[in-house]
Parts: C-alpha cells; structure tokens; sequence
C-alpha cells in the first residue's frame, strides 16, 4: 500500500497565500473545515485546566527546586548558577534554565505555589500546541487533534506539567526539536534545522545529556531523506551542530572559565565541575549506574524495585506501566503500520520521515530508559509521550483513510482492541480503583474494534446505507473513548492530589509507588521510596506554617543518623530528610529571621531538602550543607570553620537527611555536624533541634 498526500496537508516547498495573523489564528487554515480551530482551542483550554486544577495545592511541590527558584527571584546571580541559596553557597545538580521562567514569575509576582508552578503548566499547553502543529502540519486535523488529546491524557504528562521539575521544560523543548526538524525536511531548509541546534542546546541546559538521546536519529533522518545533495546535507547537519554547541555551550563555558571561589559550587559534582557532573553523575553514571555522589553512588545500584528490572519490559512494568504505557504498545504498531504504508514512497517523502523522527526518538529514549543501570524514577517517561501521541495520532489516521482495504481495516481493529486489552490489564494493577472502568473499556474496544466491518457490510445493504455515516462515526468515538478514557481516569486522579517531594508518581495512590505497592519497596536511593501522596501533604507556601505533614521515611542501613535528627517537625531525617520537604515551625522560622540581616546565611544544614523547606519558610538563605544527597564536599569541615569564625551563619539545624553517608568521595555533612555537636550549645524550638553557632559550649 502506498499513502498520498492528506487533504490538506501540505508538500515539501508548497506556498500558502499570505493572510492575516489575527484571522489565521482565528479561522485556522483556509483549507480546513471551520469546526477545525474551535476543536483544537477547545483542546487547549482543556488542557489549561487540566494543568491548573488545583495547582496550589501542592504548595512548593519539589521544595529543592523551589528554593532555587526562591533564590533567583532575589539575586541575580543565583538566577544565573541556578543556587540553591541567594547567598549562593551551592547549585542544584541540574543547569539552571528549568529554573528561570519560575524565577522571572516569582519575580514579577511574589513567592508563592502559583507563582512557581504555573509556568510548568503554561509549558504543558505549549507542548500540546507544537505537537498538534507538528502532527497537523504534515498530516490531517484529526490527527493533531487525536496527537494533542493523548498527550494531554497522558498521567505522567499532566503530573509534570503540574510540578516543577525541569522535564516539563524538557518535554516541549525536545517537542520544539523534533518540529524544526520536521521543517526543515520539508524543503532543506537550514533555517529550521539551525533552530532544532538551538532548541536542543537549551534542552541540554535544562537536563544536559539526556537531550541529546534523540539526536541520533533525527541525525540519520535528516541525512538520509532531505531534499537536497548530499554534500549540503552534511553542511546543513554541521551548521545546526554549531547552533546546538554554542546555544548550549555558552553557559558552560561561563561557569568553566568562572574562578571557582566567586561562584557557587557545583551541586552534584565530586571535584566543583559542571563538566564532571555531566559526564558523571548526571550523564555516563545514569547508564552505568556508577553515580559518584548518589546515595549508594559508585556501586551500580539504579535499577531496584522501584525503578524497574532493566530490561524490554521496563517501560510496561507496574511501576512504570501506568504512568506511560496505555498507548505505547498502540505506538509501537503504528510506527510499523506507518513505514510499511510509506514505503514504496520516494527518499524524500515526508509523510515516512515523521514517522521515521518520531519512531527514531521514541525507541531511542524508551531503549535508553529501559537499560540505564542508574537512577531512574518513573516521572522521566514523560519525555516519551510526545514521541508516542504523534505515532498515534498519524498512524490511526493513516489506518482510517486506507480503510476500504481489509487489510488496513483488519490493522485499525488490532490497534483498538490491543490498546483495550492493554489498558484492562494495566487496570487490574489496582482493582479497587473504579472497578468498573475496566470492564467498560474492555468491552467498548473490542466493540470498536469490529465495528467498522460490521458497518461496512450494513453499507451494502441499501436499506439502511443511509445510517452508515451515523454508525461510522459511532464507531470512531467509540474507539476513541475506549483507548483513551483509562488514562484519562488515571489523569484525573493525578490532578486532583497533591504532589511534593522529589519522587512523585501519577494516577491513584493505589498505584504509586512505596513499601508494599505496586513497584514499591527499595528505590533507587535506598529503603521506602516515596510515601503514598494524600491530600494535604503539600507544603504550605511560606508565611502559613505547621500546615505540612511530617516526612515518616526510613534512614537506610548502613547510614549514620545526623546529630539532633529523629522526629519533630523540620527534623525528619532519613528518606523524608532526603527526599520531601519537611514542616517548619512558626518558632523556628522567628528564631531564623532573628537578625537575619546580621548574617549571610541564617541556617546551615546537611541536605538540600531540609534546607529548602527552612529557606522557603523563611525566606532567607539556608546553606544546603553537601548538597542534595549530602554528600557533596562543599563547603569542607574547614572552610565551614571559616564562615562561622566570620559570623556568616547563625544556626544549624539538625536532622537534615543522609548527612554524607552516600556514594561522595568527599562528602563533608557528617564531620561537619559532629563538629558543630561537640563545639556549640544545643538549642531546641518547639520540637526542632538548632545548635547556636554564635554561642560555644
């Protein structure tokens, strides 16, 4: 079977004829039917409200990012390093871009959870919209419809386009990447592919080398099916190499070329390198597991029973399955539907190179994820479901005009009844979430599935031929709601509960993640993983204290207990210690903010997320003492010494996580904080522990 142009769908190098900005954004394009734009507004809209459903309930939502954002909204050069502290004593163990739409909103509007997480929600709905435009672009308005729809319904996407970790920015600029490509094929246009080296340059200082995974393929793509020479191929790929190293290398070489001792230190980084924390911690250590720094760092302890088993069927696992999988086994069939109905085309038909990109980048990145021996949680599946929505939207629309045929029709049933059957098993992971759902999407896919020949061969009776067009659309709607009404169920319980902490998962709590759950037990940083979410156990933003819930994690074996640490608010140590944003008294934020203006640092404590939590409450800077894991050797037992000789830092706060116990060479937390317990008065407010740095024993 070969495939011709769409109706409506453009050709390589073909011209439209100029008109307005206002009354194409309007009416959409000429050609398309005027139900066209109001369906994908309407789209939009949804979208919006999705993401921004009570957005605020998860008050700072992961508090280690928000305390950097709190940081750039007051200095700009935490605004720049990406500090966790406006007194910048140490970065977070990502590039700062992420950070700097959240910073610029609280700079503009004041602190607060809105203020930070809709941003990631505005990213969210831009993402819809450049994956409608990319699928719409080359193929029909169904299709970028039913593209945008499955990305929107996608659990994991609604959960990240709600929290404000940098896989939001990372899900559109890699959205962005793949639509310049896709321009730029239509015609050689170097314009486009320049602009796909940008988008990916950013997409790298927003989560470094995981942006480069979809590089390859786009690469060869591009390489093998342009429109043009050989040699202006390869002088195209060359050009948007350059775009991509200097987007992407110009903050790199600031920070390299930076003397060290008037910036931040590098979070993450053993030796206070950007580069070692790309290659290492965050790059070649997240495929080999060999994560210098990480709690169980160097010993090639990622993938856990949290995580997954490494291996084809990591991505449909009941940890990972159904934050991702509803429509990837759907994908998966589609992208061989797809080449196989283009593949008597010519070189250059565009029609098989976006679904050579999209293929490319979804089995590249689902390859990666599935193998990778280090860290991964299952939140990072979100930068599939672009890659998934596109081959879904284009292969069943593609199945839907070749329908006449049997077998493209016999192809459309398999797709509806597999994703049906996909969607009753992944159902079945937790059977006391509306039980019902499963039996009633089982029942509609495979009803769907054969009603296109069933209505096909009632076509040919003339009786009741004219209730054809009635029974057709019947069906699709039918197909639509069955393969997609179970992740919009999961979606719907995903933006309808708080989410804080820095592993969160998506769908009902029944779901997620946690000792005794599905894909529960010990996570890749050790004992507990993430606590079931419930309402409620959102951070309070600052200025409404004792609102939080207490972290209840345990501290993994083998690790020493910080000084002072144990229960109490703002002293929950082991996983909550390390991994959730912890309550912070109303007594312990007057005794942070008591001549505060007197030092640089109000409160040192090891880990970043108990600092953050007392940052954020405070609204002063908190030295982060090692880091995220504590594990950092920043700042070293004597160069602490040193700060607190010159009075810059009043407090430390026990109970501040691992203490430097992980994977760090060097890690510092724990010889600090038994420096401190036998030199200086311990002092406790309310159920905190604090030890005054001004006043010796």
């Amino acid at each position: 079977m070969t495939h011709a142009l769409h109706p409506g769908a453009r050709s390589a190098g073909s011209a439209r004829p100029a008109v307005p900005l206002l009354a194409r954004l309007r009416r959409g394009r000429p050609e398309d039917a005027p139900w066209v734009r109001p369906a994908f507004l309407a789209l939009l809209l949804a979208a919006l409200v999705l993401n921004l459903w009570s957005l605020g309930d998860s008050g700072y939502a992961n508090s280690f990012y928000s305390a950097a954002v709190q940081a750039g909204g007051e200095s700009w050069k935490a605004f720049f390093f990406g500090s966790s502290d406006a007194a910048n004593s140490i970065t977070v163990d990502k590039p700062p871009v992420a950070l700097w739409p959240m910073a610029l909103s609280v700079r503009l509007f004041g602190l607060g959870s809105w203020q930070i997480l809709v941003p990631e929600a505005l990213m969210g709905v831009g993402t819809v919209a450049v994956l409608y435009a990319a699928v719409r672009r080359r193929f029909s308005a169904p299709a970028g419809l039913i593209a945008a729809a499955a990305l929107a319904l996608t659990p994991v996407a609604a959960l990240m386009f709600r929290f404000n970790n940098p896989d939001a920015l990372l899900a559109l600029l890699m959205t962005v990447t793949v639509y310049c490509v896709l321009r730029a094929l239509e015609g050689a246009r170097t314009r486009w592919l320049v602009w796909a080296g940008v988008a990916m340059g950013f997409a790298f200082l927003t989560k470094t080398l995981q942006a480069f995974v979809i590089l390859p393929p786009l690469a060869l793509v591009y390489a093998a099916c342009a429109p043009t020479s050989v040699r202006r191929r390869i002088g195209q790929i060359a050009a948007a190499g350059l775009a991509l190293l200097v987007s992407g290398g110009w903050w790199v070489a600031i920070v390299e070329l930076w003397p060290a001792a008037s910036r931040p230190y590098i979070g993450g980084s053993q030796n206070n390198s950007f580069l070692e924390l790309t290659f290492g911690y965050n790059g070649l250590g997240r495929i080999n597991g060999e994560e210098v720094g990480s709690v169980g760092g160097g010993r090639g302890g990622g993938g856990g029973p949290r995580s997954g088993e490494t291996g084809l069927g990591r991505m449909f696992s009941d940890g990972i399955g159904g934050q991702i999988s509803w429509l990837l086994p759907a994908a998966l069939f589609l992208l061989v539907v797809g080449l196989v109905l283009t593949w008597r085309a010519r070189r250059t038909d565009t029609a098989r190179a976006a679904f050579l990109v999209w293929g490319g980048a979804l089995l590249m990145t689902a390859g990666v994820f599935s193998f990778m021996a280090g860290i991964f949680h299952e939140y990072y599946t979100v930068a599939l479901a672009p890659y998934i929505s596109a081959l879904v939207g284009m292969g069943a629309t593609l199945l839907w005009e070749e329908r006449s045929k049997r077998l493209a029709s016999a192809a459309l049933g398999v797709t509806v009844a597999g994703t049906a059957v996909w969607a009753f098993v992944l159902l079945g992971r937790t059977p006391d979430y509306v039980p019902w759902l499963r039996w009633a999407v089982l029942v509609g896919g495979l009803i769907a599935a054969v009603a296109p020949a069933v209505v096909g061969r009632l076509g040919r009776d003339g009786r009741l031929r004219t209730l054809t067009p009635r029974l057709t659309t019947g069906a699709v709607v039918l197909a639509l709601a069955a393969s997609l009404a179970a992740p919009l169920a999961y979606t719907l319980s995903t933006v309808s509960t708080p989410h804080s902490g820095s592993i969160v998962t998506a769908g009902p709590a029944t779901a997620r993640g946690g000792p005794g759950g599905p894909g529960g037990g010990g996570g890749p940083m050790g004992d507990g993983g993430e606590r079931p979410t419930r309402p409620g156990a959102g951070q309070a933003p600052a200025g409404a204290p004792d609102t939080q819930a207490p972290g209840g994690g345990r501290a993994p074996q083998g690790l020493p207990p910080m000084p002072g640490g144990g229960g109490g608010r703002g002293g929950g140590g082991g996983m909550s210690g390390l991994l959730d944003g912890q309550a912070v008294s109303s007594e312990v934020v007057a005794a942070l903010k008591k001549d505060a203006d007197d030092f640089t640092w109000v409160a040192a404590t090891t880990g970043s997320q108990n600092a953050a939590s007392n940052q954020l409450a405070a609204e002063e800077p908190v030295m982060a003492i090692g880091g995220f894991n504590g594990s950092d050797p920043s700042p070293t037992l004597e160069q602490f010494k040193r700060y607190v000789a010159d009075g810059k830092i009043h407090y430390f706060l026990g109970g501040g996580g691992f203490g430097g116990g992980g994977g760090g060479r060097n890690g510092s937390g724990s010889s600090v904080a038994t420096w401190v317990q036998s030199t200086y008065k311990e002092v406790t407010v309310g159920d905190t522990t604090l030890y005054d740095l001004t006043a010796e024993k």
